[in-house]
């Protein structure tokens, strides 16, 4: 498959002057796409039904004459001003009811039907104009659903939208107080019109309402994203895609790709080391500079899953952000290994963002490949530099991985209703197992919780999942790998009540949760043979083996030959321990990770990365800080 490199560009920002100048210099420096005008409502249609066209057709037609691949994104994230005069209630509602206004973007709440009208109407628009354009190769729709928490609006126009959709749901408000459990706390509704939206209560909502109105904000992301979709696909049949954020869970993004052509990510990794993945201060401060070793490689391998083997990083940091708690520069080498990383994991397109630093607004801040000045920031030069190693590069062919890791929104949605401990996150609990392959040497390949066939996987983890779906439950049944479930799995009914008998309901494994408990960050469950369970732990009964036990010789995880249940939240040498016995067990070897060296193997190649801020050796080969290094495997 061709790799290739690509940019986020602004036209609309930029002397018209410069269209040319930069178009030749992005050539040069190697790049094949230029992503443009997702931001530029304002631009096309500065008053309502009056479109000005002119700047983008041109902008286009000197990319294309450039031997540049346009991406078209459509406007939607930021609606232009006089969209509010027009539609003023169109605005998202937080959780406290405050109003949230205009002045910055992502300023529409996903259940408003005018609004969603209007953005039918200005896709449908550049669809029309652009669908056969031989310089527009690929769109993208809107722009990072749920970037500053956007997905949850407790609008009037959410409340309307909810009460409908549970309408349609349960079909009769009788079926729902049942389903729900509202005799308890005498909260029956006698009518659907009744129901509120689940903010603003003396106490907590039930948890039931609360996930019900989380699955209803989801799928109004989802029929938002497919409307879009659908204008687009009337007129061009070039591939479609989202650009999603990394550690957002609140819609489901398996059914946002379904509709699409290809997902993408936005790849921050030292945004993120600050501002979204837990990691103790000493190791953030040993990878200030590169970010964590394995937030990008997690969310390259699930929207490889999502986008069905089809995927790009869309938008990847190339220098200090301005949105993060803080924002150093990345080490140097590092825009290197990043897009590296990403083609180790299947990327077909890694997008640097941006062209140009801004020189004002609220991204100033934000770095490019060129500073504010136009002189080549530092990266530029490692762009280039990927862009000459893709061209003597053989072609790097994907490969299922050996290992899968089963990865649940739904279940997400549930712990954050419930989590029953401070500390206690589905993604956190997904990404504590996940770190743990990669630091015993292993590629992982991420399935959705629906997945029907796991026979291609030599061992298969699932952490957190709240309740197993028909077709894995089917899956495991058949499965003659090794299979690891929980902690905190198929413990709730889809109504977010416990299940009676109690689960977990798993084909031929008598293995029953008695009790659950949560701890404190400071509390733990110490192990036989060392190690400790954290944040959480399970009192397992049943006939299964016990495999391992607690220090005290309670159960900590039960099974037989080919499922096993994982009865807490292991700390990281816990979860090596565990990872290196069951691989043993699935005969798949294990190497034991440097600290910051990571491994992905391809159907060709085995590519050794280095996020350490020192160099590292490798069989006999010195692998300098923030250094890629790879070899034919065969």
């Amino acid at each position: 498959m061709n790799r290739t490199l690509g940019v986020c560009y602004y036209p609309e920002h930029w002397s018209e002057d410069d269209w040319a100048r930069d178009a030749a210099l992005m050539a040069q420096t190697g790049l094949t796409w230029v992503r443009i005008g997702e931001f530029a409502w304002s631009r096309l249609e500065p008053r309502p039904g009056e479109m000005d066209f002119g700047w983008l057709d041109r902008a286009i037609a000197t990319l294309g004459a450039a031997g540049l691949k346009v991406v078209l994104g459509t406007p939607t994230a930021t609606p232009p001003r006089w969209m509010i005069d027009r539609h003023p209630d169109m605005l998202p509602v937080d959780a406290n009811g405050r109003v949230r206004g205009f002045g910055s973007r992502r300023h529409y709440c996903f259940s408003h039907p005018g609004y969603r009208a209007e953005s039918r109407r200005i896709v449908r628009a550049l669809a029309e104009r652009y669908g056969a354009n031989p310089h527009v190769a690929a769109w993208q729709t809107d722009n990072e659903y749920d970037c500053h928490d956007t997905t949850l609006s407790y609008s009037q126009a959410a409340r309307r939208g909810f009460q409908d959709w549970l309408a349609q749901r349960y079909q009769s408000v009788d079926a729902l107080n049942r389903a729900w459990g509202n005799v308890f706390w005498s909260m029956d509704y006698d009518d659907f019109s009744q129901i509120g939206l689940p903010n603003l209560t003396v106490t907590e909502p039930n948890p039931a309402h609360q996930l019900a109105f989380r699955r209803y904000s989801s799928d109004q992301v989802v029929a938002y994203n497919r409307a879009q979709v659908d204008e687009i696909r009337k007129y061009s049949s070039a591939p479609i895609l989202h650009n999603y954020m990394g550690r957002i869970t609140t819609f489901d993004h398996w059914k946002v790709g379904a509709d699409l052509d290809i997902a993408s990510w936005d790849s921050y990794p030292i945004g993120f080391l600050s501002d979204r993945i837990e990691n103790p201060p000493e190791r953030k401060l040993r990878f200030l500079r590169q970010g964590d070793p394995d937030n990008q490689a997690f969310h390259h391998d699930l929207y490889r899953a999502v986008g069905r083997g089809r995927w790009w990083v869309m938008e990847q940091q190339p220098g200090p952000v301005n949105w993060a708690p803080y924002n150093p520069a990345p080490l140097p080498g590092m825009a290197r290994l990043w897009a590296w990383e990403a083609f180790a994991h299947g990327a077909e397109c890694v997008s640097y963002f941006r062209w140009r630093q801004a020189p004002f607004a609220q991204e100033q801040m934000h770095a490019g490949l060129l500073r504010p000045d136009s002189a080549p920031a530092p990266a530029l030069a490692e762009a280039a530099q990927v862009a000459r190693e893709l061209q003597a590069m053989p072609s790097v062919e994907n490969a299922t991985a050996p290992v899968a890791l089963v990865f649940d929104y739904e279940s997400a949605w549930a712990w954050d209703v419930q989590p029953q401990g401070a500390d206690f996150d589905m993604f956190r609990l997904a990404f504590a197992a996940y770190r743990a392959l990669r630091r015993a040497g292993l590629s992982i390949d991420i399935l959705p919780p629906d997945c029907a066939d796991l026979s291609a996987y030599k061992l298969v983890l699932a952490p957190g999942l709240m309740r197993l779906s028909d077709p894995l439950r089917a899956a495991l049944g058949q499965y003659r790998g090794l299979a690891l479930i929980g902690p905190r799995s198929d413990s709730k009914t889809a109504e977010m009540a416990i299940p009676v008998p109690l689960g977990p309901d798993l084909p031929g494994l008598d293995v029953t949760v008695a009790l659950a408990e949560s701890m404190p960050p400071d509390a733990q469950v110490p192990l036989a043979g060392g190690g400790a369970f954290r944040h959480w732990f399970e009192h397992l009964e049943g006939a299964s083996e016990v495999s391992l036990a607690t220090a005290d010789g309670r159960p900590a995880i039960m099974g037989n030959r080919h499922l096993r249940y994982l009865a807490g939240w292991p700390d990281d040498a816990t979860f090596d321990r565990i990872v290196a016995a069951l691989a043993a067990e699935a005969d798949l070897p294990v190497v034991a990770m440097p600290d910051g060296l990571r491994l992905r193997d391809t159907a060709t190649h085995r590519f050794v990365i280095n996020y350490a801020p020192e160099a590292q050796d490798w069989n006999g080969i010195t692998i300098p800080a923030a250094g890629v290094h790879w070899e034919a495997l065969g």
